[in-house]
């Protein structure tokens, strides 16, 4: 059986690729890995050390992000930014979050301990987050300078594809074992074998890269919005994933040819920034052990230098790798 997704040429016309991978899409796909063994043995090392952060903290959101099926609407969340992402969740009105888990639980024979803590009260929802934010720190941030790497050697590569072969080819092989395109129609195969026929609209489809999605196609047909779904990152690029071990917890873990070259202080406050991308000057300042004013000066210089980027929220500004800075942290932990 497979999910039947139709397009017209209008759908064609406005199918594109996203800019980069979605952090807690990575996340949600990632906790899925860990309840499922008969994934891609190359994830096994991550299982493991994964296995070393299965503290209380993040064991609810197994109760709600299962191996197989559906997740709560409001735990949607693959976007690009984590802290929009969990300020939506965090914001999700009690109503809103009770009416969604009634939809999520119709289609189950058992309610989990922690859907029904959050059925009886909503307002746990902010738990539910801190939870996500947790296990995205723990899973997933330790190793997003070698995703990124992963996917923008592939995008690369898909782009040409596109610019000389056209749409056509590009559905073609983003996931010929789970995708199969016969225009105007994409087969999709999915992990729990659902069935029937999805009508784009004029929409368009949003093609989201993944690394941990590299068995089954993820997908998503909102009400509003663009429909989106993940394709693996080739396998040419699948190499073992790895950790960068920069953790800024302590200086020393900090690479020796990254503090000659940067300063001690610095090389820290860049790779905070690598592990919290888009963090606030605040944050920055707390993980790296030193003052906001100082955390703000040195990523101002490391902002120039073209090692990290700058984007405002509201009354925050907020921090992230360049790419110059992920090729920079890279090659010091392999160094």
């Amino acid at each position: 059986m497979t999910l039947r997704i139709h397009f017209t040429a209008e759908d064609l016309a406005r199918t594109r690729m996203a800019s980069g991978v979605r952090p807690l899409l990575e996340l949600s796909i990632g906790v899925r890995l860990l309840q499922e063994r008969t994934y891609p043995a190359r994830f096994d090392a991550w299982r493991q050390r994964a296995a070393q952060h299965m503290n209380p903290r993040v064991r609810p959101l197994f109760s709600f992000i299962p191996a197989l099926g559906a997740t709560p609407q409001f735990l949607d969340l693959n976007g690009p930014d984590v802290p929009e992402d969990l300020e939506q969740l965090r914001s999700t009105p009690a109503r809103q979050v009770s009416a969604q888990l009634e939809t999520w639980l119709s289609g189950h024979g058992h309610v989990p301990g922690a859907a029904r803590r959050l059925r009886d009260t909503p307002g746990l929802i902010g738990r539910l987050a801190d939870a996500v934010e947790y296990a995205h720190e723990q899973l997933i941030a330790p190793y997003w300078p070698r995703i990124t790497q992963l996917h923008g050697a592939d995008r690369a590569l898909r782009l040409q594809q596109m610019a000389d072969h056209g749409v056509d080819r590009l559905l073609r092989e983003l996931n010929p074992r789970r995708l199969r395109w016969a225009p105007p129609v994409l087969h999709m195969t999915t992990a729990s074998g659902r069935d029937g026929d999805i009508y784009l609209g004029g929409r368009g489809l949003l093609l989201v890269p993944t690394v941990f999605g590299a068995h089954y196609p993820a997908f998503d047909h909102p009400d509003e919005g663009q429909p989106w779904v993940t394709f693996p990152v080739r396998d040419g690029f699948r190499s073992t994933l790895a950790p960068v071990a920069l953790t800024a917890g302590a200086l020393a873990d900090v690479p020796a040819s990254l503090r000659s070259l940067l300063g001690r202080t610095r090389a820290t406050v860049l790779c905070v920034i690598a592990e919290h991308p888009g963090c606030t000057t605040g944050q920055l300042a707390a993980h790296a052990r030193i003052s906001p004013a100082s955390a703000s000066e040195h990523a101002s210089v490391l902002r120039n230098g073209g090692l990290s980027t700058l984007t405002r929220r509201g009354k925050h500004v907020l921090h992230s790798p360049s790419p110059a800075g992920r090729a920079l942290l890279e090659a010091a932990a392999r160094a």
